[in-house]
């Protein structure tokens, strides 16, 4: 090695300058001498590189001054990168031969644009390893990596490029050159992750662990993508910039191994692209031959069976037909009509895809174009548009035929069934046995019988008409059609006649029963009115009566009168009812008529007649006898009102005006107590007296309710009003002398004066204001309020509680005067008797029995003793009485 470096400065460079992809930047020979590292790595790759060409010859290199010394591997070599053939090399051991062969090679290299400058081919024959690495680095750089192209740029900036792009999505690599980018070994992982994901688990590595991450990618690219190890992990690590040359020959095969895929993809790719365009041509174009053979058989075998038009016999085969088109037009033809047009858009689409793809033009075979299509088709539809038609009219002839034999079957059946039956109702003789009502009915039924044939007229013409109309058309069964066609016929003439002949039977027979309704209708109707006005009579003449006043039974009398004028018209009506049922008999007589029944508007018959009016004269008298002696009665009865009435009308305002004279003698004061007293004990004595006229009164009423009299304009008084009047007028004369004989007491115990009592009263009219007699509660309250009383509520219910115990709410005249009497006389009175006994028992506390039967009358003794409690006093002696508390209890005063 040192041997070389004394020789440095005599070499030249090996001179890149014309050639593009020579342009070093580092001076060879300077690099080697800086770096003895670099050579190192440069003998390690440059020699992997050699043998990765070389194996595929079937050979190795050791050691690279020494085994290119021969030239023979290194004409291999380059046999093998070119893919060339190089001249014969010389077989010799010699120096001569050895140089000869070295020089081929050089030769070739110059060949292909190198100039290699101060390399020749002895030093290489030496072994002279700088030259040797150079040598090779031409060659790398020439068959390796000057024909790479990465868009503008290639060979070296190239490479460096493709390195950039490739590893631009791997943020932790950063591609600048092709020494210390790829120190930590990322940058090779990245290239094969890019290309092979699957070979490299790119996310686990990390950027501080050189070792790992070289030695990973190289085993990679070693075992899965033939590129020998031509780098050693620890040299890049240790050293500070690694060997660009040989960093760049590693990066060219990585590059030659992914880019020689893409290539062979790609040229693959356009391989199968120009032979699929071909395939799918051809196919496109036998796709149209067999869619056009298919379609055009379809048309050739439809178009005779749309031009066939024999027509069938029956409706049902024409249908059929008409069906078979239906399903032709909605399920046969609907897929061709898509069929032909698919036909059309193939064919467009095959020429345009031929025209875009530079090849000839299709053409169809014979009888095969588009217009061929196009012409079978239009026959095909010529066809099919005169076959529906067709169809349509036949059918609508069949139908037309069929509709008219059902027609006429139709008619025929309905005419049958209504005349089945009629000429033996049109030949019965009914008519000899029936009434006018019936034979009108008859009459009736006929008419309508005459109009609903003449209504079948119509059809009988019909049935004529289509049976015609069969015959012109060439019905196959026209003659059973004649045959009940003419049947139809016959029978409607014989039915015309016989209908005219029972319309003459059944009118003369109505004339003549017509003529008898005449009478019995003209009988009914004066034998109803007749009947129902002798029904009356009877009636009337049998009617009970109420009456209760002679206008009544006067009126009725004159009915009654009035009634019998009426009765010789009425016997002359009889009479003439009873002529007009003679007639009737004689016409039945004459005629011989068959009388049905009897006289159909009334049950009225001449017997009944004769019996009614016998039983009418036998009631006249009868009723004559009844209204004179109701007469006599209601005489009677007025009598007896008249005689009630007179008294009554006596009594009613005498027992009044009683009345209302005692009222004034109780409430007017003239004279003393004693005198009104007199006065009214001889009012009671009159009134008393009086009593005899009231019994005549009571006698009378009971007259007149015996007779059942209810009423009496003559009076106004009942007997009740006079009884209520009466009894009143008793009670009050008896009260009011109470009243009197009760004041008279009051004012003797209170020792009230005539003067003081006149007061009283004078006071108590005053504030009567209603004149009752009497004060209520308000009238009350204003006369205290007058004298000077001052009084709550409370105080007031508490004089009322006194003055009206009984709570009726009024004060009478009695109360009155007590209650003023208390309010003026010495109020002392139990104290007074007290005083009064005690005279009696000579000052003593007690009294004994013995004295007040001394003192007293007998009654009032034994009424004290009896009631006097035994005296308990300290002064106490048997017998002795407690005079005290008696005279207390007397007043029933609790308060002493």
């Amino acid at each position: 090695m040192d041997h070389h470096h004394q020789h440095h400065h005599h070499h030249q460079h090996y001179d890149g300058d014309e050639n593009d992809y020579m342009q070093q930047e580092d001076d060879w020979d300077r690099d080697m001498l800086l770096d003895p590292a670099w050579e190192k790595q440069q003998r390690k790759t440059f020699t992997a590189w050699c043998n990765s060409h070389l194996r595929k010859a079937g050979t190795q290199i050791e050691n690279i001054e020494e085994d290119f010394r021969d030239g023979l591997k290194l004409m291999l070599l380059l046999e093998v990168i070119s893919g060339e053939r190089l001249a014969k090399p010389e077989r010799g051991k010699m120096r001569v031969h050895k140089i000869s062969n070295v020089n081929k090679a050089l030769n070739f290299i110059t060949s292909k644009g190198v100039k290699l400058v101060s390399i020749g081919a002895e030093e290489i024959v030496d072994g002279n390893a700088k030259m040797t690495l150079g040598m090779i680095w031409t060659i790398i750089l020439r068959f390796a990596i000057q024909d790479i192209s990465v868009e503008e740029t290639s060979a070296k900036e190239g490479l460096l490029l493709w390195c950039q792009r490739k590893t631009a999505p791997y943020k932790n690599v950063n591609i600048q050159n092709f020494h210390i980018s790829w120190k930590d070994g990322l940058g090779f992982c990245a290239l094969i992750h890019r290309h092979r994901p699957e070979l490299i688990d790119y996310g686990k590595l990390r950027k501080d662990d050189p070792m790992t991450n070289l030695n990973t990618a190289f085993d990679v690219a070693e075992k899965y993508l033939d590129i020998p190890k031509m780098l050693d992990a620890e040299d890049i690590v240790s050293t500070l910039r690694s060997d660009e040359k040989a960093i760049m020959t590693y990066v060219s095969c990585y590059y030659h191994a992914f880019s020689g895929k893409q290539k062979a993809e790609t040229a693959a790719n356009r391989i199968c692209k120009v032979l699929a365009v071909n395939q799918e041509n051809e196919q496109l174009m036998e796709d149209y031959e067999k869619l056009a053979s298919d379609l055009l058989e379809w048309i050739r075998r439809t178009i005779p069976w749309l031009e066939n038009r024999v027509p069938e016999s029956t409706m049902q085969a024409m249908q059929q037909k008409l069906e078979d088109f239906r399903d032709y037009r909605r399920q046969h033809k609907p897929p061709k009509v898509q069929e032909k047009c698919q036909l059309e858009i193939n064919f467009n689409t095959l020429q345009t895809k031929l025209r875009l793809s530079n090849r000839p033009a299709f053409m169809p075979s014979e009888g095969k174009m588009v217009s061929d299509i196009s012409n079978a088709w239009g026959a095909l539809e010529g066809a099919e548009k005169g076959y529906e038609e067709w169809l349509l009219n036949e059918i609508r002839r069949l139908e037309r035929l069929d509709h008219l034999a059902e027609k006429f079957r139709q008619k025929a059946a309905i005419h049958e069934a209504w005349t089945e039956g009629k000429e033996a109702m049109l030949t019965q003789k009914d008519y000899e046995t029936v009434t006018l009502s019936e034979i009108k009915a008859l009459l009736k039924k006929h008419e309508a019988f005459e109009s609903d044939l003449a209504a079948h007229q119509d059809r009988v013409e019909q049935i004529a008409a289509i049976a015609q109309e069969l015959n012109e058309l060439e019905y196959y069964d026209s003659p059973s059609v004649n045959a009940r066609c003419q049947k139809i016929c016959d029978q409607w003439d014989a039915l015309g006649a016989l209908t005219q002949k029972r319309s003459e039977a059944l009118q003369r027979t109505e004339k003549l029963l017509e003529t008898i309704d005449q009478l019995y209708l003209e009988f009914a109707k004066r034998a109803a009115p007749f009947n129902n006005w002798m029904e009356g009579a009877m009636e009337d003449l049998q009617d009970t009566f109420i009456v209760h006043t002679i206008e009544e039974i006067q009126g009725l009398s004159t009915a009654h009168e009035q009634f019998k004028a009426t009765l010789p018209e009425a016997d002359k009506e009889r009479q003439a009812i009873l002529g007009i049922h003679n007639e009737i008999a004689k016409i039945v007589q004459t005629y011989h008529v068959n009388m049905a029944g009897t006289n159909p508007y009334t049950t009225i018959n001449p017997t009944e007649i004769n019996a009614k009016w016998d039983k009418v004269r036998q009631l006249v008298p009868q009723r004559d006898q009844a209204l004179i002696e109701e007469h006599a009665r209601q005489q009677n009865n007025e009598r007896l009102r008249r005689q009630f009435a007179n008294q009554a009308n006596v009594i009613g305002p005498w027992i009044q005006t009683k009345m209302e004279e005692i009222g004034r003698i109780s409430i007017e004061l003239h004279g003393t107590l004693e005198d009104q007293l007199t006065n009214l004990r001889q009012y009671e004595k009159s009134i008393v007296n009086y009593k005899p006229k009231i019994d005549q009164l009571e006698g009378d009423h009971q007259q007149i309710q015996e007779a059942l009299i209810f009423d009496n304009k003559h009076t106004n008084y009942t007997m009740e009003h006079i009884r209520v009047g009466w009894e009143q007028l008793l009670t009050t004369i008896a009260r009011t002398i109470n009243e009197i004989e009760n004041q008279i007491l009051t004012r003797d115990a209170k020792g009230i004066s005539q003067e003081q009592l006149s007061e009283f009263r004078a006071s108590f009219n005053h504030f009567d204001r209603k004149r009752t007699g009497l004060m209520d509660g308000e009238d009350f309250r204003t006369c205290l309020i007058s004298m000077g009383y001052n009084m709550g509520e409370a105080e007031f219910a508490r004089i009322m509680s006194i003055v009206d115990p009984n709570r009726l709410g009024v004060v009478t005249f009695q109360a009155f005067i007590d209650f003023m009497s208390r309010e003026t006389a010495d109020t002392d009175t139990a104290d007074q008797v007290m005083a009064s006994f005690k005279v009696l028992a000579g000052d003593k506390n007690y009294i004994l029995a013995d004295e007040l039967r001394r003192e007293l009358p007998p009654d009032q003794a034994d009424y004290c003793i009896s009631r006097m409690a035994p005296y308990t006093g300290p002064d106490a002696v048997p017998g002795a009485l407690d005079y005290m508390s008696f005279s207390t209890a007397l007043y029933g005063e609790s308060d002493l």
